[in-house]
């Protein structure tokens, strides 16, 4: 049976924080007496300036106003050239790919020099990542070479892939990861097609959660005859967290993270329609209050580590009492995650609280303030407890990255305008606003099969094929092109207000320059945290009230 198991996580994947994932699967193996190895290429140099150089062309070239939030359209077209690079055979029809790739992203005109310009980098990082894969490989020796794969990082996990079967036949290839709750969900042309083309080189595919279906294959619970597991080959057995062995980072040099990564819970409570959170994770679960807090407490003692990004989809149902149990710990430990607007989040009592808890930043997916949108994505929300939740949050001085999805089926311009007066309302209390525009996919999102709108390829055929896997878009409004215009005039409009959308380390210094110049109780700047120091400013947070003027009568009169 197999003992050495190299887990990886190749580029690209933005490293804040370690891969959560594989960490708990390393940490949940080691106890049972596997010795798991576990690698982000992400931090890696080489790889980083390779990326910095490719969406370097994009700011030469693209008009600033086209660019939106490059960082998030942009990495949709580096991902689909990577895979197109693997696949082509005929030039001319791959340069028409790289400029389909750009023109239904970009809209704009570009010159040719632009995709001259792409192509060196994309050839660089396959050189780089086969020198990487030979040498992890050869160091390691590993039975088992485990990749953890989001839709990023699939074109470098195929290639990781073909060199293993190639180079050392012997290492069984298995695969996991985000990718199937989206491109490659269960039961779309996607998935059965990538099956097909990946028979030769990745041995096994396991949908659900790694530390239960890896672990009984490795121990030879599942039949060797199968070449897919997923939670319906064990019964719907999902893993019990409380349970669970805390992530393992052991393998990981903190120096190149900002923040390590933990949680509370997994799946989500609720079903919106455009998400495929409960689809990868199955029902929900949560540790109890008292258990997580000593967890993170445990993990900032052993790495002396103070910012976590807790990984749940959801921390409303665990925040309040999590936050409690952190308080009866003398130490500071700060941590965001990503809250759902309710009644609680709309509480300065609440906010507090989680303020001296340490909560320094809450992601809130809002994704609309039209009601009537709001409605079509299933979000139960009133703009109302927007508005105050926002407020309620800043009050505290916990920063506001607040998430928004443009070009939802059915979205209208008015819709969109309600969406720019809001945030002109809203600035000052809004420390971020991260934009991304609506993907469609034919299976995995819990809307899927209930849009009603007919579907069709995004590229054309020869397209699709390079790419490996099938891109779709609804026949609906808003266009795409619409949908990417509205992004651009969404991210000039936060421009003109100074609402920052920081996304590598300096942005995010001048971003907690204008949230401390704007708010009391600010939460410290993520640079206070580099080094050897030590924040507990959370522990002397104070709770104020606004004050509210009321009139007496003092007799007739005499008001």
């Amino acid at each position: 049976m197999p003992k050495k198991i190299v887990l990886a996580l190749l580029p690209y994947w933005n490293p804040f924080f370690p891969p959560l994932g594989i960490s708990c699967i390393k940490g949940e193996l080691q106890t049972h007496g596997y010795e798991v190895k576990t690698i982000d290429a992400n931090v890696l140099e080489e790889f980083r300036k390779i990326y910095d150089q490719y969406f370097q062309v994009f700011r030469d070239f693209i008009p600033e106003y086209n660019q939106g939030n490059l960082y998030n359209i942009g990495h949709d077209v580096m991902q689909n050239h990577m895979m197109a690079y693997l696949n082509y055979k005929d030039p001319q029809v791959y340069r028409q790919v790289l400029e389909s790739l750009v023109q239904k992203t970009f809209y704009c005109a570009f010159p040719e020099e632009l995709i001259d310009r792409l192509e060196p980098p994309i050839e660089e990082f396959y050189q780089k990542l086969e020198y990487f894969m030979q040498d992890l490989l050869e160091r390691e020796t590993p039975d088992v070479l485990g990749l953890s794969v989001f839709s990023g990082a699939l074109p470098a996990s195929v290639f990781a892939f073909k060199h293993c079967r190639r180079h050392f036949p012997h290492i069984k290839t298995v695969m996991g990861g985000g990718i199937f709750a989206e491109h490659l969900a269960p039961g779309s042309p996607n998935y059965h097609h990538f099956l097909e083309e990946t028979v030769e080189y990745i041995d096994k595919l396991f949908i659900g959660e790694g530390e239960v279906l890896l672990l009984k294959y490795l121990r030879g619970e599942l039949p060797d005859s199968k070449r897919v597991y997923t939670l319906q080959d064990i019964d719907m057995e999902t893993m019990e967290i409380a349970a669970a062995q805390v992530p393992d980072f052991s393998d990981y040099d903190f120096s190149y993270y900002p923040q390590l990564a933990f949680y509370t819970s997994r799946s989500c409570p609720f079903k919106c329609a455009f998400c495929s959170e409960t689809i990868q994770w199955g029902k929900f679960r949560k540790k109890d209050g008292a258990q997580a807090a000593r967890e993170l407490i445990s993990l900032h003692r052993k790495h002396k580590h103070q910012l976590f990004l807790m990984g749940d989809s959801l921390m409303n149902p665990t925040i309040t009492s999590f936050s409690n149990e952190l308080l009866k710990f003398e130490e500071a430990v700060y941590w965001d995650g990503y809250l759902r607007i309710d009644k609680n989040v709309c509480d300065m009592g609440n906010t507090f609280l989680w303020r001296r808890a340490g909560l320094f930043r809450a992601r809130l997916g809002i994704e609309s303030v039209s009601p009537r949108v709001l409605d079509l994505m299933d979000k139960h929300l009133s703009v109302d407890d927007i508005r105050k939740a926002v407020s309620a949050l800043a009050g505290a001085g916990i920063k506001t990255s607040t998430m928004w999805l443009i070009g939802f089926p059915g979205e209208t311009e008015e819709d969109f305008q309600a969406m720019l007066d809001f945030l002109e309302e809203m600035k000052d209390d809004v420390y971020q606003v991260d934009c991304n525009t609506f993907r469609y996919f034919l299976k995995g999102q819990a809307g899927s099969d209930h849009w009603g709108y007919k579907n069709e390829p995004l590229y054309p055929e020869d397209t699709e094929r390079m790419l490996l896997i099938e891109h779709w878009k609804l026949d609906c409004q808003p266009t795409r092109e619409e949908t990417y215009d509205r992004h651009c005039r969404l991210m000039e409009h936060c421009r003109k207000l100074g609402i920052p959308n920081p996304y590598f380390m300096l942005d995010a210094y001048k971003a907690d320059e204008r949230w401390n110049a704007l708010h009391e109780n600010a939460a410290p700047s993520i640079i206070e945290f580099k080094g050897d120091s030590y924040v507990d400013e959370c522990k002397r947070i104070q709770p104020y009230r606004l004050a509210v003027q009321t009139v007496e009568d003092d007799g007739d009169f005499c008001l």
